[in-house]
């Protein structure tokens, strides 16, 4: 990487090339005329790609070479981009328009940013000429592809939800994740599923830029991860994935200057609904994409998990376990971040107050230096944390819940929601068996809907 280049005066982004050798992907991007940045995606045990998938596999290759492209796009955000393959058709352009522009909502509010207007896709134009589709892409048809799923894992519970409700259907799946989490694999290993393990490498001269003053912050990695899962699925042969993206991820997670920004958007039905219609009519009409756990809210989604024993000693929703710097918690939870803090409060409705010590080793709950935390997530004197946590509402639906056992009552937190925010809400609208109730709302195909059933029994 060139020590001449300032990231965040460059003018042109460029998606450089994208190949594809023998279970490695290469996707290659520039700023300017600087130097190539180039990522590895590493499918283990690669088969061939079979003729009859060719096609389906160079599209979907494509896509994730321009999805993937947003990790680096965000150092610099320059005002063009260059696509050396040539403008793109009007879905595929409005998909990725979308996906920078709320994808990197929470980026750009953070940094002082404002990207609408800025991220224009070229595309190309909408009429034709002899022999050409214009802004329109051909239709494609079924692929036949092996009625199986890939089930991405987290290491968190709502994975953990998905997988055993496809195992309660007798679906064939398999347990997938990218990266090299011990606690993801451990997850994967006790699902009993056959599992797949993606690496991707992000290109070293990222990390020299952010050294050189790039913009940083969060980007929509979902988004990315569905883009590798949707070329996995055609190159091992699977006609489904499965995320478990939960209602609330719907939810933004604030409105700042006209604009809703939502932490969670790329586990939004928005973008379920963009990636899932675009992989029908570019990859294959019998490849689905979906949220098994679209209808529910957090708290439906923990009660079902309080079923699942076998997995207490083994799952962790700390994010602090997954960051690529800093450290790791020692006992897979780190008890202080927003993750900790909302897991813990949704799944205390459920189970047993020991039970639920003995998973955290402590009481986040009767910690009163914790107070700020849960406040955040019950939306007082706080908008909801940038994390992938449920909706204010039903924080307060626990929260109220605990409030009213003798159990709980008496714990710091608890006892002062009772005191000073319970006085301030309508008792009315904190009852938690409404929150247990699934939405109609979802993108889960035929074959997968039994499912639903198995979570919310």
């Amino acid at each position: 990487m060139s020590n001449t280049i300032q990231p965040r005066l460059t003018q042109v982004f460029r998606f450089v090339r994208c190949n594809y050798t023998d279970g490695v992907a290469e996707l290659g991007y520039a700023f300017d005329d600087g130097d190539e940045l180039v990522e590895r995606i590493r499918f283990p045990n690669a088969p061939a790609v079979p003729a009859a998938r060719t096609a389906a596999f160079e599209a979907a290759l494509k896509l994730l070479h321009l999805i993937a492209g947003i990790s680096y796009y965000k150092a610099g955000v320059p005002p063009q981009i260059h696509l050396a393959s040539g403008p793109l058709d009007h879905a595929t352009a409005d998909l990725l328009d979308a996906l920078y522009l709320h994808g990197l909502a929470e980026f750009a509010y953070r940094n002082g940013l404002d990207l609408r207007g800025r991220i224009a896709f070229p595309r190309l134009g909408a009429e034709r000429s002899a022999g050409s589709h214009g802004g329109v892409a051909p239709a494609v048809g079924a692929l036949d592809l092996p009625r199986r799923t890939l089930v991405p894992i987290g290491g968190g519970k709502d994975s953990l939800v998905a997988v055993e409700a496809i195992k309660a259907i007798g679906g064939e799946a398999t347990a997938v994740w990218v990266g090299q989490s011990a606690l993801i694999a451990a997850c994967a290993e006790r699902t009993g599923l056959p599992t797949l393990n993606i690496q991707r490498e992000l290109a070293p001269g990222l990390f020299e830029l952010n050294r050189l003053g790039a913009w940083n912050g969060h980007i929509p990695v979902t988004a990315v991860n569905s883009a590798i899962l949707a070329v996995a699925a055609v190159l091992y042969g699977y006609d489904s994935i499965a995320f478990a993206n939960e209602r609330s991820a719907s939810a933004a997670t604030l409105e700042y200057d006209g604009q809703q920004v939502n932490h969670q958007w790329s586990k939004s039905l928005a973008f379920e609904t963009l990636l899932g219609d675009w992989l029908h009519t570019h990859v294959a009409s019998d490849l689905d994409y979906c949220s098994l756990l679209r209808p529910y809210s957090e708290l439906a989604i923990t009660h079902a998990f309080a079923k699942l024993t076998p997995y207490f000693d083994v799952f962790s929703s700390c994010n602090r376990n997954f960051k690529l710097l800093g450290p790791k918690p020692a006992d897979r939870w780190c008890g202080q971040c927003p993750k900790c803090h909302f897991v813990f409060l949704a799944l205390a409705p459920f189970l047993p107050k020991p039970r639920l010590l003995s998973i955290f080793g402590r009481n986040l709950l009767d910690d009163e230096s914790q107070a700020a935390g849960f406040d955040a997530l019950l939306e007082y004197q706080d908008h909801k944390p940038f994390e992938c946590v449920g909706e204010g509402a039903e924080a307060r639906a626990a929260m109220y819940a605990l409030s009213q056992r003798p159990e709980w009552q008496e714990d710091a937190v608890v006892a002062r929601f009772r005191s000073e925010i319970l006085p301030q809400l309508d008792a009315s609208l904190l009852a938690l068996e409404p929150w247990l109730q699934p939405s109609p709302e979802h993108r889960v195909p035929v074959r997968l809907q039994g499912a639903l059933a198995a979570i919310g029994g």
